[in-house]
């Protein structure tokens, strides 16, 4: 039994920050810093408090997630697009999954250096019958026929392209992502300012890319600290 939507939002509990906004003037920034999953991560119940007090003419969604329940990233989407407020998205690190259909809210998508962008087909996680299991299936099917129409709405490109996209689980880069035409431009952006994507658990996913995945070598301090005594001993003789 595949449960790899489960598994999804349960490794990456509280490896993100939540939703939080700040308003400046007439522009409103909201960061989505999180799984999407109303168990494990940031709902669309949360980000409804964060619109309820917003009345800027202006919001920068900032994304950083690894994706997950595709019902509440639409809702979430929904919620974003009416609140009238012109939407500008930008993609700190990255934006999988349900996270990449939250960014369709926006009218204008920007994507950071080094950022990812990720679609996928729609999973789920259930058990039953064989009635059962044809009824998901037909149910997932209209979630990617949904989905693909989005897609193709902000990209321009063929419906029959996404959805061969969203089969092999694609991850564009940031050039990928402005040359397939799910995000506007590029952002620049410091090391020090882009939003730590390798934080998730991604696991889950067959095509995670290598940047993602692995980890910082550990640096061996050892060498560092006898050189330092080494030249401790030379300052005290020479002294």
């Amino acid at each position: 039994m595949q449960r790899k939507l489960f598994n999804l939002a349960q490794a990456n509990t509280g490896k993100g920050t939540g939703i939080r906004s700040e308003v400046t003037d007439d522009t409103a920034t909201i960061y989505v810093y999180d799984i999407i999953d109303p168990y494990w991560g940031v709902s669309a119940a949360d980000l409804a408090k964060a619109l309820a007090g917003i009345t800027a003419k202006n919001i920068v969604l900032r994304i950083n997630s690894p994706g997950g329940d595709v019902f509440e990233g639409r809702a979430m989407m929904a919620q974003l697009v009416g609140h009238g407020a012109t939407i500008t998205a930008k993609i700190d690190g990255l934006a999988a999954s349900a996270a990449s259909v939250l960014a369709l809210a926006a009218s204008t998508v920007e994507i950071a250096e080094g950022g990812f962008y990720m679609i996928h087909k729609g999973w789920t996680w259930m058990m039953g019958n064989a009635d059962d299991f044809r009824d998901a299936c037909t149910l997932l099917d209209k979630i990617d026929a949904a989905i693909i129409e989005a897609y193709a709405g902000k990209s321009g490109k063929s419906a029959e392209e996404i959805g061969a996209w969203m089969k092999a689980e694609t991850w564009f880069s940031a050039q990928e992502a402005v040359d397939a035409g799910f995000c506007d431009q590029i952002m620049p952006t410091t090391a020090a300012g882009q939003a730590n994507a390798r934080a998730f658990n991604l696991a889950v996913y067959d095509k995670a890319p290598q940047a993602l995945t692995e980890q910082p070598a550990e640096i061996d301090e050892a060498p560092r600290l006898r050189a330092m005594g080494r030249l401790g001993l030379y300052e005290r003789t020479a002294a």
